[in-house]
């Protein structure tokens, strides 16, 4: 029982260093950038929401008690990352903080673009300060044939 509440203590300080699980508003803040991440599912575009990193949004309206190291303000895209010193921030932690549903993509279709040059990093290339993400993502099942207009019915 000792060995249980020990390590959940140390898990939950650990935690506290870790800009992915903590709110931000009450840190000093001043490593500071911003990106831009065009997103595309099954070949349309998708719109990324205003305050994603933010908890405690109802309807749209911002009432939050918890702001994360990664969030958007408005919904175009444009992605702030924020934390006491420089850290390795990743596409993918934004994702997750945004809770996309990546376990329903299919991985091998997948393509990551940064400053329009194709990456192998997927989402876990390195944001960059000013840098253009496009990430294309097909969910698992989708057929592109079936997809095209110039296909008759039933093909």
């Amino acid at each position: 029982m000792t060995v249980g509440v020990s390590s959940s203590v140390i898990q939950g300080f650990l935690g506290q260093s870790d800009p992915l699980k903590v709110c931000i508003e009450d840190r000093n803040t001043p490593y500071k950038m911003s990106v831009t991440l065009e997103l595309y599912v099954d070949g349309n575009k998708a719109v990324i929401p205003a305050n994603v990193g933010f908890e405690g949004t109802i309807d749209g309206v911002l009432k939050s008690d918890c702001q994360h190291s990664l969030y958007t303000i408005t919904d175009d895209g444009t992605i702030y990352a924020e934390w006491e010193e420089e850290y390795p921030f990743e596409i993918g932690h934004f994702l997750w903080i945004w809770e996309f549903p990546m376990k329903d993509m299919d991985e091998s279709k997948s393509r990551m673009v940064v400053d329009g040059k194709e990456t192998d990093e997927g989402i876990h290339a390195l944001l960059k300060d000013g840098s253009v993400y496009r990430a294309e993502f097909y969910s698992e099942g989708f057929d592109e044939s079936q997809e095209s207009d110039f296909l008759p019915p039933d093909l």
